[in-house]
């Protein structure tokens, strides 16, 4: 087991001026799970590659413990990686494919099945060890996957979106089972996803990269609390937060009828940078719908309603500066309002995050 280091890390490919991976700087500590989430093209998978060897290091440095593995070639770095597409060999057994890195590197027979079959017990795949590939579910060729990583005991697991091709039922029986492998097995992880919900799910903390930019890094619930910039709190959240660009008012914001209050340091702030506005941020759980009669907080018109059982997702529209505005409220499985309705609504006090709208950081604390 090891830590990771990317200190400095940038990658330039051949033929542009622009990074795709811009001075990173990640400490991963020995047995954490970290997971790399970001949209397409954001420099999360060349991040990934970077640490395999698969991809230059242009700048700085990558380190594997007390080693550094900037230059080494992938052979010789201790790691294991688990691809997109399974990169199994059809023409082996399941028992072949786990042991063939082991079977190159020179291991005995007798070594290489016990520790086959030890990975196979962990991942309920005793039954098909003599089957090859073409007769494996996609849930199950991942899981081989997965142990022909296991057998190599090395000291940094490498998985590069290794759910994608699976159904969404499998995708979220899958993601437990690799979380909770990775605890049992305490070996250090780096997991790339685009799927916000599978990195707050699965991830001890939780990489957010954009034009190969770190934009923050931190536990799951710390980011989905206090989400560091815009981009940040747009990302992280399914729906997402409710960003609403409103006018600077008195002991606080205006928002719609109402004033929401906001600590003075966070006006004065954004009064110091010249700003009349700021954006304030609103999950869909902190907004509360009024009473019947009042026009208090923000008109919502209802468009789309999801019903989810014990809870419901209003999709509407609101005027916010004369320019209509959509926004996401969460209202209790039974109180859920008609379409075409209009309801109005209020932050919940304490739950707005205020967000400067001319460098789009976060002001609240």
């Amino acid at each position: 087991m090891a830590s990771v280091t990317y200190d400095n890390a940038t990658r330039i490919y051949p033929g542009t001026d622009k990074p795709a991976v811009d001075k990173l700087n990640i400490e991963i500590e020995d047995g954490e799970f970290l997971v790399l989430v970001g949209p397409s093209g954001c420099g999360k998978s060349t991040s990934l590659r970077m640490l395999a060897g698969l991809e230059d290091v242009n700048g700085g440095a990558i380190r594997i413990g007390d080693r550094d593995v900037t230059h080494l070639p992938p052979k010789d770095r201790d790691i294991a990686m688990v691809f997109q597409n399974y990169a199994l060999y059809p023409h082996m057994t399941v028992a072949q494919n786990m042991g063939f890195a082991l079977k190159i590197a020179g291991v005995p027979k007798d070594q290489i099945r016990a520790k086959v079959e030890d990975a196979a017990k962990i991942l309920d795949l005793t039954p098909y060890l003599d089957r090859k590939p073409k007769a494996l579910s996609g849930g199950q060729r991942q899981r081989v996957a997965m142990g022909r990583a296991i057998v190599r005991e090395p000291q940094v697991f490498l998985m590069d979106e290794p759910l994608s091709n699976l159904d969404a039922k499998l995708r979220v029986q899958t993601r437990t089972q690799i979380a909770s492998l990775q605890r049992r097995l305490g070996i250090t992880t780096v997991y790339v996803t685009h799927d916000q919900t599978e990195a707050l799910t699965m991830g001890d903390r939780v990489a957010v990269l954009k034009d190969g930019l770190l934009q923050q890094i931190d536990s799951p619930r710390n980011m989905y609390d206090k989400p560091a910039n815009l981009f940040v709190a747009g990302f992280i959240g399914s729906p997402a937060m409710n960003l609403v660009e409103v006018p600077i008012a008195d002991g606080g914001v205006k928002f719609g009828n109402s004033v929401v209050p906001v600590e003075r340091e966070v006006i004065a702030e954004a009064a110091g940078r010249g700003d009349k506005t700021v954006t304030v941020g609103i999950r869909p759980e902190h907004l509360d719908t009024v009473g019947e009669g009042s026009d208090a907080g923000l008109a919502v018109t209802v468009n789309v309603v999801e019903e989810l059982g014990a809870d419901g997702y209003v999709y509407g529209t609101a005027q916010v500066g004369g320019e209509a505005k959509e926004l996401v409220v969460r209202v209790g499985g039974r109180e859920v309002p008609e379409k075409g309705a209009t309801i109005h609504v209020v932050p919940r006090a304490g739950e707005a995050h205020v967000f400067s709208i001319s460098t789009g950081e976060r002001l609240t604390d």
